[in-house]
């Protein structure tokens, strides 16, 4: 049950890969959490109760939501860049990438007997 595989199908989403349900909101969510966070976190560096002014706790857990979309997005633009790079690279230099077959770990690792 070997198949083949192409350098350039390793590269491209036919729809085969489906987000999870946190893959979206986990950067938003986190930088969110991490803003609230120092916002406690400067209330403890001065001696304040730590939920203390609690417009402060949510400007900042605001302000981590949005950084966290913005770095998302930048990561998104960045990968989809690169593939691109790449696979159009693939694309020049094809006798670079020869099609190979896959192969499953029992072919490819040794035999083990163990000895007691």
């Amino acid at each position: 049950m070997s198949a083949v595989v192409d350098p350039l199908e390793l590269l491209t989403n036919k729809g085969t890969h489906e987000p999870t349900f946190l893959s979206p909101i986990w950067n938003p969510l986190a930088c969110g959490v991490a803003g609230v966070g120092v916002a406690i976190f400067v209330n403890w560096g001065f001696r304040r109760p730590v939920f203390s002014g609690i417009q402060k706790h949510i400007a900042f857990g605001v302000l981590g939501v949005g950084a966290g979309s913005y770095f998302d997005q930048k990561r998104n633009e960045y990968v989809a860049k690169r593939d691109a790079v790449l696979r159009h690279y693939i694309e020049l230099h094809p006798d670079d990438f020869p099609v190979k077959e896959r192969k499953t770990y029992g072919q490819v690792l040794e035999s083990w007997v163990p000895v007691r």
